[in-house]
C-alpha cells in the first residue's frame, strides 16, 4: 500500500509549483514551438514521471504501471474513436461525396452571414461532432473560401462558430477523455455539459455574425439567428440528457442545417450582403454577379447519396449509445483487467477525502461497445454501399493509421499524463490549490482550460487522400485543410 503525499515539501507553495511542472512543461513546448507536438507530449509525460517518483514519493513500479494504464487508456476507447473517425471521413472524401455534400450546402443562400449560420456554425458543428481535432474549422474555413470569404475572415469565423459544439467533438471524445480519468459516468457528465452549454449555443449564433457584419448586420437578420441558436441548443440539451454524450454535436447540427434550410426556403432579409462592404436589395438581384460556386449544383440524388453515410453513422452510433445495447454485449465481450500491482495499492488520504481510500485500476476492454467500434462498422457499411472493395478498405484503413499516428500518440502520452497524475497525487495538490483560490478559482480554472485548448487545437491529423498530391508535392484542396 502506498499512501499519496500532496504536500510534500512542506509548503503548498513550492509543492503545487512542483506539481504544476508537467503542464507547464507540455503548454510551453507546444506554445514556443519547440518541438512537434506528438514530441512534446511524450516529454512532458517523462517529466511527470521524474516530478511523480522523485518529488512526491510514488514508487516507480506504481508509476510506471500508471502511465502504461494512461496510455492504454488513450487509445482505447479515445484513439480508437479518432481513428476510425477519420477513416470514414476520408471514404467520403475519396469518393467525392463529402464535396457534394459542400456544396449543396454553399449553394443554399447567397447572403454571407446566413452562409456564416449554416456553414460555419451548422455544418461545423456536425464536422466537430463526426470528427472533431480540427477539422471543423478547416473544412468550414476551406468551404467559406470557395464562396469567397478570405482566407482570414474564413478562419477567424470558423472558430468562432466551433466553440457551441466543441465539448462533444469527435463523437463525444472530450467528455470520454474526462471520464476516463476521473472515473465518473461519461452519461452524467454528458448530461451536466448539456445542461450549461446550450445557453451558450444561443449567443454564439450572435456573436458570430456580428463579428463578421456588426450590430445592425447582425440585427437585420435575428430570425435567421433566433432559428439557428434555438433549434441547436434544444437537440443539444435532450440528446444529451435524454439519449446519450455521444452524437449530441450530430443530432443537434443535423436538426439545426435542416431548420435553417428549410426557414432559408421561406425567408430572405430584406437586405442581402455579398460581403461587408458590398450588399444590395432583392430587387436589384438581376444586376449583382452571384458569388462564387465550387462547381455545378448537384442533384437532389446525389446529396442523399452523399448524406447516406453520415445517416448510417448517426443510425449505428444511435444503437451503440443505448444502455441496452451495451447490457446485451458486455457481459459475453467485455473483459476486465485488473492491473497487477497498481490495483487497489494507492489510497486517498486526507485531506483529499474523508478517510483513507484504495484507488481502483480496472482496465475495462468492453471493445465492442465501444464507440470507435460503432463508428468503424458504420464506416465499413458506408464504404460498401460507396464502392470500395473488401481489399480496398484495408488498404484505405492501413493510410488512415499512418496518417493518424502521430495524434495517437499524442492521445495516448496526454492521457497518460492524466492517468499518473491521478494515482500520484499530483493533480489534488492542483485541485488543492486551485481550492484555496477562492472566489478566483473561476477565473484560474476557466484560464487554464483556455490555454490548454488555444494550444492543443494545433494537433488536427492530416487527412489527405490524394495520391497525386503526394506525388506531385503539391497542396491540393485536402492537404490545404491542414
Amino acid at each position: 500500500m502506498w499512501q499519496q503525499v500532496y504536500d510534500p515539501f512542506g509548503d503548498l507553495v513550492l509543492s503545487t509549483v512542483a506539481a504544476a511542472i508537467p503542464v507547464v512543461t507540455l503548454l510551453v513546448l507546444i506554445a514556443t514551438g519547440a518541438v512537434r507536438t506528438h514530441l512534446a507530449a511524450p516529454i512532458a509525460l517523462l517529466v511527470a514521471v521524474i516530478i511523480a517518483i522523485f518529488l512526491f514519493t510514488m514508487p516507480a513500479g506504481l508509476a510506471i504501471r500508471a502511465t502504461v494504464l494512461g496510455a492504454v487508456i488513450g487509445f482505447f476507447p479515445i484513439g480508437w474513436i479518432v481513428l476510425n473517425v477519420i477513416f470514414m471521413y476520408r471514404l467520403t472524401v475519396a469518393t467525392g461525396a463529402f464535396g457534394t455534400l459542400q456544396q449543396a450546402i454553399g449553394g443554399v443562400t447567397s447572403d454571407r452571414r446566413l452562409q456564416l449560420l449554416l456553414i460555419a456554425f451548422a455544418f461545423g458543428a456536425f464536422f466537430e461532432g463526426a470528427s472533431g481535432f480540427g477539422t471543423p474549422v478547416a473544412v468550414t474555413a476551406a468551404v467559406l473560401i470557395g464562396l469567397g470569404f478570405s482566407p482570414l475572415a474564413a478562419s477567424g469565423l470558423s472558430l468562432i462558430a466551433n466553440t457551441a459544439p466543441v465539448a462533444y467533438g469527435a463523437l463525444g471524445t472530450p467528455i470520454a477523455g474526462l471520464a476516463s480519468v476521473t472515473g465518473l459516468d461519461p452519461y452524467l457528465l454528458g448530461a451536466m455539459v448539456g445542461r450549461q452549454l446550450p445557453f451558450f449555443s444561443l449567443i454564439v449564433p450572435a456573436w458570430l455574425i456580428c463579428a463578421f457584419a456588426g450590430w445592425r448586420g447582425m440585427v437585420q437578420i435575428w430570425p435567421a439567428i433566433l432559428v439557428c441558436g434555438v433549434s441547436f441548443a434544444v437537440p443539444q440539451y435532450l440528446i444529451s440528457n435524454f439519449v446519450n454524450p455521444w452524437i449530441v454535436d450530430i443530432g443537434a447540427s443535423l436538426i439545426c442545417m435542416a431548420c435553417l434550410i428549410g426557414f432559408f426556403r421561406v425567408w430572405q432579409p430584406a437586405e442581402v450582403w455579398i460581403s461587408p462592404a458590398l450588399r444590395r436589395h432583392d430587387d436589384s438581384a438581376a444586376t449583382m454577379p452571384p458569388p462564387p460556386r465550387p462547381g455545378a449544383e448537384p442533384t437532389t440524388a446525389q446529396v442523399w447519396r452523399a448524406l447516406t453515410p453520415w445517416i448510417i453513422v448517426c443510425a449505428v452510433l444511435l444503437i451503440w449509445g443505448t444502455g441496452w445495447f451495451k447490457a446485451l454485449v458486455n457481459p459475453v465481450f467485455a473483459v476486465n483487467y485488473p492491473v497487477e500491482g497498481l490495483h487497489n495499492v494507492v489510497h486517498k488520504v486526507p485531506p483529499v477525502v474523508a478517510k483513507p481510500a484504495p484507488e481502483g485500476a480496472v482496465f475495462a476492454f468492453t471493445y465492442l461497445s465501444y464507440t470507435g467500434s460503432g463508428m468503424l462498422i458504420a464506416a465499413i457499411i458506408s464504404g460498401f454501399l460507396m464502392g470500395f472493395t473488401p481489399g480496398r478498405m484495408i488498404s484505405a484503413y492501413g493510410e488512415t493509421i499512418r496518417v493518424v499516428t502521430y495524434s495517437l500518440i499524442t492521445i495516448s502520452a496526454m492521457l497518460a499524463i492524466g492517468t499518473l497524475t491521478r494515482y500520484s497525487g499530483i493533480d489534488a495538490t492542483l485541485g488543492l490549490a486551485f481550492a484555496g483560490a477562492g472566489v478566483l478559482y473561476p477565473f484560474f480554472g476557466t484560464l487554464l482550460g483556455w490555454l490548454g485548448v488555444a494550444l492543443t487545437v494545433r494537433i488536427p491529423p492530416r487527412t489527405c487522400c490524394s495520391a497525386d498530391c503526394r506525388r506531385s508535392r503539391r497542396s491540393s484542396w485536402a492537404c490545404r485543410q491542414f
